[in-house]
């Protein structure tokens, strides 16, 4: 899924926010959304020509939590890079991806290593987040066929259903995503496995503006067919600037193994 995590950073983002730009209209002319423009817009809402960002990963558990802060460069939508900040056992640990090649450092025992495809569905350094997430794999114009399903109460919103298209390999069949009335915000999304029952429920919320865009800049994944409850992980966009100039080699394994 291209979703959800890919772009991050600026050097620093006030509280008092700059004037955003004017939102392009996703609305048809009788009042409608064009879930096309939507699906278009919502793939793109943090990814750019390139981006830098800085993020917060919590990672919460019934009996311990753990948070990450993190680093991210982007290029399009076949490169990024991702490297752990903070807390300090976990400083250089990094992600890369490359097309459709992706690679995790180590730095506790100086160790590269490439992520088969087979693993592109596991959690992300322990989170509820996968690796397909956080690079953004799949895509949602490629890998799903989707339609609008009418108006939303709970929250107030339109609904768009996507469906696996047949022969995509993952773990969801569909997934039910709530998008503002003016269809500029994602509100919530409901993921169903293959079997078709409800697994997990992504929430937006926090809005901000940054680099002149309004954006959610928290995330909550919460797994709900575990048996045991208490389990979620939130990323919260702290800085992200787009359209940047990236040095040369940004997105190499040499960079993926230096501190940066």
């Amino acid at each position: 899924m291209k979703s959800m995590l890919a772009s991050l950073l600026v050097l620093a983002v006030a509280l008092a926010a700059p004037a955003a730009e004017p939102p392009a209209t996703l609305l048809k002319a009788d009042g409608s959304l064009d879930v096309e423009k939507v699906v278009r817009h919502f793939e793109n809402l943090y990814r750019s020509d390139t981006s830098v960002a800085l993020m917060r990963l919590t990672v919460v558990r019934p009996r311990r939590e753990r948070t990450l802060r993190m680093k991210s460069w982007t290029q399009g939508e076949d490169r990024a890079l991702i490297q752990i900040l903070d807390p300090p056992r976990e400083k250089g640990t990094a992600t890369l991806k490359v097309e459709k090649n992706l690679w995790n450092y180590l730095p506790r025992i100086r160790r590269t290593i490439r992520i088969p495809p087979s693993m592109m569905l596991s959690p992300w350094m322990g989170s509820d987040f996968t690796n397909d997430d956080l690079v953004r794999e799949s895509s949602y114009s490629e890998d799903y066929d989707y339609e609008l399903a009418g108006k939303s109460t709970e929250p107030e919103g339109w609904l768009v259903r996507f469906k696996a298209k047949p022969g995509v390999v993952g773990l969801w069949s569909r997934f039910d995503l709530v998008v503002s009335l003016d269809g500029q915000l994602p509100l919530v999304s409901n993921w169903y496995n293959r079997k078709g029952k409800l697994s997990r429920t992504l929430t937006w919320d926090l809005v901000r503006v940054l680099d002149k865009k309004h954006l959610p800049t928290r995330m909550t994944l919460v797994p709900v067919d575990r048996k045991e409850q208490g389990y979620k992980t939130t990323m919260v966009y702290e800085a992200i600037d787009f359209d940047v100039e990236l040095p040369p080699g940004t997105f190499s394994l040499s960079r993926l193994e230096r501190q940066h």
